[in-house]
């Protein structure tokens, strides 16, 4: 694989990961979720999120489901990392 196309991906990985940080963040904060840089977030995330939610258990109102698709990304950083070597 070529390096840059590996950076270039694995920027988009981590972009997403600060991406669901900021979202999950943002939860906390009621108030704070009917503002545009919040829709934004939402909008991104939200299918990365949901198909995942969907298969987890209810947790009552613990929501696992960003730190299952944060470590799937964190691993595909590593594939890609690996890949490119």
């Amino acid at each position: 694989m070529n390096g840059t196309i590996a950076t270039v991906f694995s920027a988009f990985l981590y972009i997403l990961i600060f991406a669901i940080i900021g979202r999950s963040l943002l939860s906390w904060f009621p108030q704070g979720q009917n503002n545009q840089f919040a829709r934004i977030l939402f909008d991104v995330t939200e299918p990365l999120l949901a198909p995942v939610r969907r298969l987890l258990p209810r947790t009552g109102i613990i929501d696992f489901s960003a730190m299952i698709v944060i470590i799937l990304l964190f691993v595909m950083i590593n594939v890609v990392n690996t890949a490119s070597s």
